[in-house]
């Protein structure tokens, strides 16, 4: 008996699911590190020399450490069956295919980056490569949701090029702040085990600066709330900018009041937490500055409600305002 086709609804739920899987391995990853469980399992790929899972003595941090390394398995499982439903999609969807692609393969890679974090011994900078992983496959997440909402066409923009390019640069300032957040945790108490180094930077210089990035990107984010208001841009901008600019003001807050309370480690896993967050909401940022437009001959029927609510307040190629595309017959 032949399955039946996957549709986009179908795709957007994995695609939806994917987003929280990628989220949820940042934050059990941050659990391991700061619950001092990094080396629970003491080598890799195997959690001991002899054994590839953990047992009694290794205790509770070893049970940690190998639970997160099988929630991999679930994030590998969520993104292969986003991978074999796009290939399945009709008609072709070049985009998805590539973007589930992408977090197919970036399953192991990640898993390479937790397997030389335990080999370094925890060296500080590998576990901040390591982390950053994390964020690349929750834009390509998001993008992939995304796409599943609009049809294969070519992009266009929805807003003037200044501003889809102040847009871009909040994105990359966002990962700007999340390396240095790494920096920050390099050179705190957070080791994720007693016996690894630190990164041997002086904390209240590092924090002073990575206070003064996240000062920069609320800034941008502002001017691209205005900017987006200014120039009609899509509601779906407009309030992309919004959630993006709430949820750094809750990053902000979580972050002063760890950092005056001595980084407790329940603050400092939601401040893990939201910074993810954050990169998703700076994605959905950009993502609204452009749309996949129909192939000619075909019905953006999938996108027919976006386009209704957002057709006034689009640009064209000019930037004047665009009438809402009309649709075939």
């Amino acid at each position: 008996m032949q399955l039946p086709r996957p549709t986009l609804t179908h795709l957007r739920g994995l695609a939806i699911a994917a987003v929280i899987a990628n989220i949820a391995i940042v934050v059990t990853g941050g659990a391991v590190r700061l619950t001092g469980s990094g080396l629970g399992c003491p080598t890799w790929p195997r959690c001991t020399e002899q054994s590839f899972v953990a047992h009694q003595e290794l205790g509770i941090n070893g049970a940690i450490e190998f639970g997160n390394r099988m929630l991999t398995f679930v994030v590998g499982i969520v993104v292969a069956l986003c991978w074999l439903a796009a290939m399945r999609y009709q008609p072709h969807r070049r985009d998805l295919r590539w973007l589930s692609g992408i977090l197919v393969l970036g399953v192991p890679a990640q898993a390479v980056m937790g397997g030389l974090t335990v080999l370094s011994h925890l060296d500080p900078w590998v576990v901040g490569l390591h982390f950053m992983v994390s964020p690349v496959l929750v834009v390509v997440a998001v993008v992939f949701a995304r796409h599943t909402r609009e049809t294969g066409g070519p992009a266009t923009r929805t807003v003037p090029a200044p501003v889809r390019g102040l847009a871009i640069g909040t994105l990359a300032t966002t990962f700007v702040v999340m390396y240095v957040g790494t920096i920050v945790t390099g050179s705190g108490p957070h080791a994720g085990d007693l016996t690894a180094r630190r990164n041997g930077i002086d904390p209240a210089t590092i924090s002073q600066f990575h206070a003064d990035v996240v000062f920069l990107l609320v800034g941008l984010t502002i001017g691209a709330l205005v900017a987006f208001r200014a120039t009609s841009a899509p509601a779906r901008a407009q309030r992309a900018a919004l959630v993006l600019l709430l949820t750094e003001i809750g990053q902000g807050l979580v972050g002063f009041v760890q950092y005056f309370t001595g980084l407790p480690a329940v603050l400092v896993g939601i401040h893990l937490g939201g910074a993810t967050l954050t990169v998703a909401a700076a994605t959905w940022l950009v993502l609204g500055t452009r749309r996949l437009t129909a192939p000619a001959g075909t019905t953006d029927v999938e996108n027919s409600a976006d386009a209704q609510v957002e057709g006034a307040g689009r640009l064209d190629q000019f930037g004047s305002p665009a009438q809402p595309a009309r649709q075939p017959g």
